[in-house]
């Protein structure tokens, strides 16, 4: 009986905490500004030591090895990538591996938003990046926050995080730093 007590004890615990990071992480929510809107109008552009391209709709463009894209401020990085095409052949998702596999780019105050994960789902026509596998997502003076699997929203800086098992999300919340004294 007392080992039953413990076990939901420690399940609500664990439940607090999780609540209590999403929470922190909705108030941190208004503080955030978005990224770049003007990166998805520009050109996609890519390097591997090997591509397999097609440029057809409804198509899938293999590239490994040293895989670097850029987009604008946008940045992804690893060792695989699959660039996936729609029917208009517009670039609608690019899923990368890596070792890690690495995402930053620029918010319209050009604050850095990086992003480490085993496999990074880039959705290009929602701004959607989900990380899984021991994800991170740190925003420049604003905070960071760790799972195993971390969704986040370009357009509005919305981060939602998963954790398998008994692991939890986890995040910090910078404080909003306050002008210097004195303006001299």
């Amino acid at each position: 009986m007392t080992a039953t007590a413990r076990s939901r004890r420690a399940s609500a615990s664990r439940k607090f905490a999780a609540g209590l990071c999403a929470v922190a992480a909705l108030a941190l929510l208004p503080a955030l500004a978005l990224a770049k809107k003007s990166d998805r109008q520009q050109p996609m552009a890519y390097q591997a030591r090997h591509t397999d391209a097609y440029n057809a709709p409804n198509s899938v463009t293999t590239l490994t090895g040293g895989v670097k894209i850029t987009q604008g401020t946008l940045l992804i990085t690893g060792d695989e990538a699959k660039i996936h095409l729609d029917a208009d052949q517009q670039i609608s998702r690019v899923v990368v591996t890596g070792k890690p596999a690495h995402i930053q780019q620029l918010d319209e105050a050009n604050n850095l938003m990086t992003g480490d994960a085993a496999t990074l789902n880039y959705d290009n026509i929602n701004g959607i990046a989900v990380l899984t596998g021991n994800a991170a997502v740190k925003q420049q003076n604003r905070g960071e926050f760790h799972g195993d699997k971390l969704t986040y929203n370009t357009d509005t800086s919305q981060i939602t995080g998963d954790s398998a098992g008994d692991g939890l999300v986890h995040g910090v919340i910078l404080p909003k730093a306050k002008p210097a004294a004195g303006g001299k």
